[in-house]
């Protein structure tokens, strides 16, 4: 067994300037995800540096209109906070299906964001993985690749991004507030995803020691009207095959604005942009949440086992947009 290091942070800095100055050291928050990936050798650190004890964990309101989230706020403790039930129902929603009870009371916001892929070929610690090992090759192009990606990928990599409120916080124009040892930054949640192409190690613009402090929901009115679908194996704990967030302004028939965004088909959430613009000032009917959906999902580069997510997706657009037009119900 490897020999692992352990220190609690007493504040920010001291946590910032530890992990900034040892290459082989990491931030551990809740522990979920990253705990898993050292018992299974995929990552192998030197130092962890527990930052449990950095006041990061509330949510407030702001002067704009926003919510700020702390980015160590447990994600059942967000999901149920007023201000996002009211304010931003997608996010409590897609928080609450994302995780079983007993992961959403430990794992926190940014440690939600950050997480690895799920893909079976990263995680075994031994097949030909370009997350791991670049140019080692990408297993899962011709294996077991049904709950892979077919939008944003590359020949390098297909594995989808698995968190569910970073759909809903993408569909949303959430901001991720982080701290490095040059000094602070905002980073839109968008821009914080990156495609695999030909560097899919890399998965977000952090720095090393860089820390994410909170992340930012935009004062937003069309959120309120927001709801998070998530088609899965099981109804219990389970990663989405489809998932969408969306929120609807319809106004006499009419979709005044929309937002749209896709998780569990792309190698980062995907927000829906040409499905948007298909929306956007045309009538509310399902003939044309259809067509939406079509054009959404004509970059789909599908594989063997995974080609049944276009149609899924495009029914779960479908159905997301005619169940927000009808104003959450089935």
């Amino acid at each position: 067994m490897r020999a692992l290091s352990y220190a609690r942070a007493t504040d920010m800095a001291d946590a910032i300037a530890t992990v900034s100055a040892d290459p082989a050291s990491a931030f551990l928050a809740g522990g979920t995800t990253e705990i898993d990936l050292v018992r299974l050798g995929v990552t192998q650190p030197d130092l962890l540096v527990d930052i449990n004890d950095l006041p990061l964990a509330g949510v407030e309101d702001l002067a704009t209109g926003g919510v700020r989230i702390g980015a160590l706020c447990r994600m059942n403790d967000a999901a149920r906070a007023p201000a996002v039930m009211d304010r931003y129902p997608v996010v409590s929603q897609a928080l609450l299906l994302g995780a079983s009870e007993q992961l959403r009371n430990m794992a926190t916001m940014g440690g939600n964001l950050c997480q690895r892929v799920r893909c079976s070929y990263f995680r075994d610690g031994a097949s030909p993985c370009n997350k791991r090992e670049l140019g080692s090759g990408c297993s899962a192009l011709e294996g077991l690749n049904r709950g892979h990606a077919i939008l944003g990928t590359s020949e390098h990599c297909i594995a989808t991004h698995p968190s569910d409120v970073a759909v809903a916080l993408t569909a949303l124009d959430a901001v991720v507030h982080t701290i490095r040892p040059s000094g602070s930054r905002e980073i839109a949640i968008d821009d914080f995803y990156l495609l695999p192409r030909d560097t899919p190690e890399l998965e977000h613009p952090l720095e090393h020691g860089e820390l994410i402090v909170a992340i930012e929901l935009p004062s937003l009115p069309l959120a309120r009207k927001s709801l998070y679908l998530k088609f899965r194996d099981r109804q219990s704990y389970e990663f989405a095959l489809v998932s969408v967030a969306v929120a609807l302004d319809v106004r006499e028939g009419v979709v005044e604005d929309v937002r749209l965004a896709l998780g569990g088909v792309g190698t980062k959430p995907w927000r829906a942009r040409q499905a948007e613009a298909e929306l956007i000032g045309e009538r509310a009917t399902p003939q044309q949440f259809a067509i939406a959906a079509v054009a959404e999902l004509e970059a789909a580069d599908v594989h063997e086992h995974n080609a049944f997510k276009v149609e899924l997706a495009q029914r779960a657009i479908v159905r997301a947009l005619t169940k927000a037009m009808n104003g959450g119900a089935q």
